[in-house]
């Protein structure tokens, strides 16, 4: 039996849209031969659909748009998730489920079991978890369907278990001899071998194939990758769908028994550069146009992390839909405007140079009896920086651009950036994006096609707010910084451990630590980031603002 995976880009309640991409595959799968095509986790409604389906309407929405795919695709018969109601005494309005559609109906329905919590996961406080699953019967084999988390819980893998069941093993023991998983599994670096490894484990250790089929695209802070994977009883990779972009592969079910390699290997993303940088472009492109927009706005200082951002939202827009703004003021370097000019040229887009100089003069001018006798410092060079944020989003009201802003993790972490001013816009491209990561990146770029001036990589970094000014004044040297924050962020690792393991002073460590927990305030009011990393500042971090840190 010739069998599809179906690896698709819905966009969040957008039923109709979401139904006629998943109609369109089912119908060229079924030109193709297939008899049955795998969509991933709630293709339907689009995921995470959140508190969307705390409203009764969604629900009821989502069931009459899946009896309308089932109208549309007979002839084939269909695997997709979708959102269903919940029963009365759980508590909840909803289940994250997914629905077998064969001649014209709904003809089974499976409901997700693990519920995560972890990290950017708050399925539990959306959902209603199934109290049991079934297997269900087709092309001779007893089908084990599963939903996304239900795969992660095999005690032979992880060493240490969430939860007490795995839906895997219990449907395998119930007779279950193929494995059919749907996924919406978030993209962070390393995250594609992991969920390789642990269905190549899952096949190997239950001595049954597993087809996974995974959603791709970019909703708000989350992108996914797609590669989608199936993986025969021995724990070889006989199907695979690309990286980064739709899909459509196929693979035949009955010589999977015999070890052939009988399915599509489309290439994937290779590298951990590439990767990282194909991520920031697809969750780039999806939160601009998902939001409505079609152009993004984008200060260029001169400097590494506002050309790499540019370089991202080039490829992601299309040159002619990004707006670079250089923006001087008393303390830019002419070198960082001919810089930010070369950039702009290289790329292929617009260009505008604004002098921030009367706007800052007349706002110390209007501020010099508050001021009066005191020394100048941080305030006045916040000034600059919110002039820029000014005359950027003037131009986005305007224009009707989104303004993309381009501060790095590692000046997030620790509060280098202004509130109000080069914080400003709608996203925050690559604020999951160490500065050491900004280096590698900017050279990945180069690599394909010299658009970032060299001095712009090689001249040391500096906000440009003060006489002669280097981020090194106000900070440790970013691969020192950047392996305390890794440590601290994504690893939880007290002040001790750091320093112990890097040999560093432990005094510097608690200074870093201290200047995390001071920002806080910050992050909370920043842009939403594109989540590349296994633990992004936003809502897969959530720590209290008025806390009292012990570093």
């Amino acid at each position: 039996m010739k069998i599809a995976l179906g690896q698709i880009n819905p966009t969040v309640g957008d039923f109709s849209r979401n139904a006629a991409k998943i109609i369109q595959f089912a119908l060229q799968a079924r030109s193709a031969g297939a008899g049955l095509i795998l969509f991933p986790e709630l293709a339907v409604s689009g995921y995470p659909p959140l508190d969307l389906v705390e409203r009764p309407s969604f629900v009821v929405r989502s069931r009459a748009t899946v009896e309308r795919i089932a109208a549309e695709t007979q002839g084939i018969a269909v695997i997709c998730g979708l959102v269903t109601p919940a029963e009365a005494d759980s508590g909840k309005k909803a289940m994250n489920s997914a629905a077998l559609l064969r001649e014209g109906r709904i003809d089974f329905i499976q409901s997700k079991m693990l519920l995560p919590t972890y990290d950017v996961f708050d399925e539990m406080r959306n959902f209603a978890p199934a109290k049991s699953q079934q297997l269900f019967s087709f092309g001779g084999k007893q089908m084990a369907l599963t939903i996304c988390e239900d795969a992660w819980n095999d005690k032979r893998f992880w060493n240490r278990r969430l939860y007490r069941v795995d839906p895997v093993e219990e449907l395998v023991r119930a007779g279950g001899n193929f494995v059919l998983n749907i996924s919406a599994s978030p993209f962070w670096l390393g995250k594609r071998e992991l969920r390789r490894d642990m269905l190549t484990a899952i096949a190997q250790n239950q001595k049954v194939p597993v087809a996974m089929v995974n959603q791709v695209g970019g909703n708000d802070s989350l992108v996914f990758d797609g590669s989608s994977l199936v993986i025969a009883p021995d724990g070889e990779v006989i199907a695979q769908a690309k990286s980064f972009e739709e899909d459509l592969i196929y693979f035949d079910s009955e010589k999977l028994d015999s070890q052939k390699i009988s399915g599509d290997m489309h290439p994937q993303t290779v590298g951990e550069e590439a990767s990282a940088y194909e991520a920031l472009v697809l969750g780039t492109r999806d939160y601009v146009h998902k939001c409505g927009f079609e152009r993004a706005i984008i200060g260029l200082s001169g400097g590494i992390d506002s050309a790499l951002t540019a370089s991202i939202a080039a490829d992601a827009l299309g040159s002619e839909n990004v707006i670079g703004v250089g923006m001087p003021g008393p303390y830019s370097s002419r070198g960082s405007i001919d810089d930010a000019r070369e950039l702009a040229s290289n790329l292929k887009i617009r260009f505008e140079l604004l002098s921030i100089n009367e706007i800052y003069e007349a706002a110390r001018q209007t501020l010099a009896p508050v001021f009066a006798a005191m020394p100048q410092d941080v305030a006045e060079e916040n000034i600059q920086s919110r002039a820029r944020g000014l005359l950027l989003m003037a131009m986005s009201n305007k224009l009707g651009a989104l303004v993309l802003s381009t501060g790095n993790k590692s000046e997030l972490a620790v509060g280098y950036c202004t509130l109000y001013g080069d914080m400003v816009g709608g996203l925050a491209v690559i604020s999951d994006v160490p500065k050491a990561l900004v280096y590698r990146l900017s050279a990945y770029v180069n690599s394909r096609r010299k658009v970032i001036p060299e001095a712009t990589i090689e001249k040391p970094p500096s906000a440009e707010l003060g006489p002669d000014q280097k981020d090194s004044d106000s900070l440790p040297p970013y691969d020192v910084l950047d392996a305390i924050l890794e440590d601290y962020v994504e690893e939880s690792c007290s002040a001790e451990q750091i320093a112990r393991s890097h040999n560093f002073d432990l005094d510097l460590v608690r200074r870093v630590i201290r200047m995390v927990e001071r920002s806080e305030y910050k992050r909370q009011q920043a842009a939403p980031g594109i989540k590349i990393s296994a633990k992004a500042f936003g809502y897969g971090r959530r720590f209290p603002i008025a806390a009292k840190s012990e570093a």
